[in-house]
């Protein structure tokens, strides 16, 4: 009754954005999983998308518009107005923020709005931010995830979202979609790459919560070097929480990065054979050809609907 009364409800439609590309899905719940029900994709001009974090990201919002509009026909979802976004990955910032020593509620925030402004370099003024505690760690020292995009950015697409009529009740960073499908098991630890056209994010998830969060700017020729020692802190960090081994579950979604070659690396770094997992792993089906990691985020997103 309480679940009824006090936990939101989220549609089952979602719109995945990305620098050169939109997605829309239709989820449904079904026996041993989710089905894709509707879905369709779309290539973006550079004029209807540009992501950055503190720069205009919609130089013809009417272009981004059009294009929406084109492809939520397209999937049959014309006259959905309830969606879930997930945005591109430069467009937001997340980082783990740690609490080091203790404090009154005052001064807690007062080191935590510090923390925020030095880590994304706006101050809080000018950002929406949204943000979860975490459990502790070993020091017992207070973490905290923290996401955020600026109010200037925000309007940019919240205007197109009104233009077509949508209620966007919900705004995720693209990877935060995508960590869904591996926020459903409670066999070891599970680990996200998400490659995108500045880099890749990597998310080490803990009983279905971010342990670690690292998003890297690079080239497509540095990814192996990055990967490697974004793996090598990962070990560093799990044998002071555990073991490398309990890593059991990975997913490497985006084109910069070759799953083969990720598997290699976490086998070299890691000491674990991981197979990168498909849609079918994690319960869903797809019908068609549509790639998983093409609607990954916001089918991700949709599955909080239950």
């Amino acid at each position: 009754m309480f679940d009824k009364l006090l936990k939101p409800r989220f549609p089952t439609c979602a719109v995945g954005l990305e620098n050169d590309a939109a997605a829309v899905v239709q989820l449904e719940r079904a026996r041993g999983g989710y089905v894709i029900k509707r879905a369709a994709s779309i290539d973006l001009s550079p004029d209807a998308l540009q992501p950055s974090f503190s720069q205009s990201n919609l130089p013809d919002p009417d272009a981004l518009a059009t294009a929406l509009s084109d492809l939520t026909t397209s999937a049959g979802l014309l006259r959905q107005r309830k969606w879930s976004v997930t945005l591109p990955e430069a467009t937001t910032r997340c980082a783990i923020l740690t609490i080091e020593g203790g404090g009154s509620r005052h001064e807690i925030e007062e080191v935590l709005q510090w923390k925020i402004e030095r880590n994304f370099g706006a101050p809080t003024s000018e950002l929406r931010i949204s943000r979860e505690q975490l459990s502790p760690n070993d020091q017992k020292q207070a973490r905290y995830l923290v996401t955020a995009i600026h109010l200037s950015v925000l309007a940019e697409y919240e205007s197109v979202f009104a233009a077509l009529g949508w209620q966007a009740g919900l705004l995720l960073p693209r990877h935060v979609g995508e960590e869904q499908w591996l926020r459903q098991s409670d066999a070891g630890d599970g680990l996200l790459l998400s490659a995108h056209a500045e880099g890749f994010t990597a998310v080490l998830l803990r009983n279905n919560r971010p342990l670690t969060l690292r998003t890297v700017f690079c080239e497509i020729a540095e990814c192996d070097d990055e990967l490697h020692r974004v793996l090598l802190f990962y070990r560093e960090r799990l044998g002071k929480n555990g073991n490398a081994a309990s890593v059991s579950r990975l997913m490497v979604l985006g084109d910069r990065l070759d799953k083969n070659r990720v598997a290699e690396i976490a086998q070299e770094t890691l000491g674990v054979s991981l197979k990168p997992l498909r849609a079918a792993d994690v319960g869903l089906t797809i019908p068609g050809d549509l790639p998983f990691d093409s609607i990954a985020a916001p089918a991700g997103a949709a599955r909080l609907a239950w």
